[in-house]
């Protein structure tokens, strides 16, 4: 009884390990994921992302845009970065409108969403 409970013990205590492993050093790469899988990895992470991040750590975080522009606006120079966020079309390519646009300028990141895109450039 003692030995079983002591090697269930073990058991556990091993899948613990290996869980908390791969939680604190996977790191999931964007690039290697299905179009399915980047779109929620997408949504996911800019969710949460702040105004004032960097583009460098939007970058690290999400990966290389699937589009991307560069605007004038009364703000100066717009750096826009299209994630995919949402599938529209099944034609094996990344559209606009399957995207959600990321507006930085000097770098940092002011506003992001169709919303903010259209606010910016549509005046």
């Amino acid at each position: 009884m003692k030995k079983g409970f002591l090697i269930m013990f073990a058991g556990f205590a091993l899948y613990a390990l290996v869980f908390v492993g791969i939680q604190q050093f996977y790191t999931a790469n964007p690039e290697t994921m299905t179009w399915r899988e980047r779109e929620i990895f997408n949504r996911k992470y800019i969710g949460r992302l702040k105004i004032g991040t960097h583009r460098d750590e939007v970058l690290r975080l999400l990966g290389p845009p699937d589009i991307s522009e560069a605007r004038t606006s009364l703000r100066g120079d717009v750096l826009i970065l299209f994630y995919r966020t949402h599938h529209v079309k099944s034609d094996g390519m990344t559209t606009r409108d399957e995207t959600t646009p990321l507006l930085f300028v000097n770098d940092e990141l002011f506003a992001w969403g169709d919303s903010a895109y259209e606010a910016e450039f549509n005046n």
